[in-house]
């Protein structure tokens, strides 16, 4: 695996940010969060980012959307991320398909990027039918730049 592009470790690059606090129970034996901790940080801006596009409405499916699951995550550790220190998350849409889109993150601690993460979501429902008109657009409005 090669090291993102640069543009992927700037934190201006993300139109959306989320704040998280880091707790003493993400640190493995070495006393760096560990690669669980990356993992949920990151699910939880997606989630969050999800609620803003009005797929998500209180944990669940809202009504009126799509279904659609996770096909591909992949996480980029860079540098080891501490405790108690909080995490930055920034967060976007990349690539928008016409049954899928991919949301880009990154992870940051004092201004340095210690992961990057890259999920691409695919709709399961309404077979033979694109993503929603409405919801590309809403896509759109937090594109991340670069690249």
């Amino acid at each position: 695996m090669s090291r993102p592009a640069p543009w992927r470790l700037a934190r201006e690059t993300y139109p959306k940010h989320e704040v998280k606090q880091t707790r003493f129970q993400d640190l493995d034996t070495m006393g760096h969060l560990n690669n669980v901790a990356y993992a949920a940080l990151f699910e939880d801006a997606r989630v969050r980012m999800n609620q803003e596009l009005g797929r998500v409405s209180r944990g669940k499916m809202a009504e009126g959307t799509f279904r659609a699951v996770v096909a591909r995550n992949e996480i980029n550790y860079l540098a080891e991320g501490s405790f108690p220190e909080d995490v930055d998350i920034g967060i976007g849409i990349g690539r928008i398909g016409n049954r899928s889109f991919e949301m880009l993150s990154a992870a940051f601690q004092s201004g340095q990027c210690i992961a990057t993460c890259d999920t691409t979501i695919v709709m399961t429902d309404l077979k033979g039918e694109n993503l929603p008109a409405d919801f590309v657009d809403r896509l759109k409005k937090v594109l991340v730049t670069g690249g």
